[in-house]
């Protein structure tokens, strides 16, 4: 067995057929982070949100974490073997190579409705937009603004949302609409002291 295990670590120090072991290796790190990632996530929304029973509520853990995990996993499969396979016979990969490569895989894989891939579509395209600003400012496409943009940034966010949220609240994702209702419209009800301060009525 230890002969085995030797003969394996030596293959995979080897620097031979690296790109397919990267191919390998991004798959398991895809659905890794994807499980870790969504199970606290769903634990905890599920729990706080979701009416059921105990093993309604476990199946539902469990099957979102387990489509995270899965998508994400194929994604990195899918990624990084069009890349590579775009980049065979070169010196080196192109811009153009990631971005096809991530949009054949997203349009597969994320673009399939369901709530999970709602989510992480919804994540990326924020940080997305955040980041294609910096690097517009970056690039010197857009000036380096003079002042602190950031509490302008929030205030914008937070007026749309919630204006958003009290009048054109079906517009608006069920999990936002969900965990603002609790803060703001659960806490506009109480008829004693135990359901003003321990649970909501």
């Amino acid at each position: 067995m230890a002969a085995l295990i030797d003969t394996i670590n030596s293959f995979l120090s080897s620097g031979q057929h690296h790109q397919i072991l990267s191919v390998i290796k991004g798959f398991r790190n895809g659905a890794v982070y994807g499980a870790k990632v969504r199970f606290p996530h769903a634990l905890v929304m599920t729990f706080l949100f979701r009416d059921g029973s105990l093993k309604d509520k476990m199946d539902a853990i469990l099957k979102a974490t387990y489509t995270h995990s899965k998508n994400l996993a194929m994604f990195v499969l899918a990624y990084k073997g069009l890349t590579s396979s775009l980049a065979w016979g070169e010196s080196k990969s192109h811009q153009i190579h990631a971005f096809l490569s991530a949009f054949c895989a997203g349009y597969v894989i994320f673009g399939k409705y369901n709530k999970i891939n709602e989510q992480i579509n919804l994540y990326l395209m924020s940080r997305v937009i955040y980041g294609f600003a910096k690097l517009l400012v970056q690039k010197q496409i857009i000036p380096q603004p003079s002042s602190d943009v950031f509490p302008w940034f929030a205030a914008i966010m937070w007026g749309l949302v919630l204006w958003m949220f009290e009048y054109e609240s079906g517009c608006l994702q069920s999990s936002l609409v969900s965990s603002m209702t609790y803060i703001y419209k659960d806490s506009n009800r109480w008829t004693n002291l135990r359901n003003f301060l321990i649970y909501n009525k």
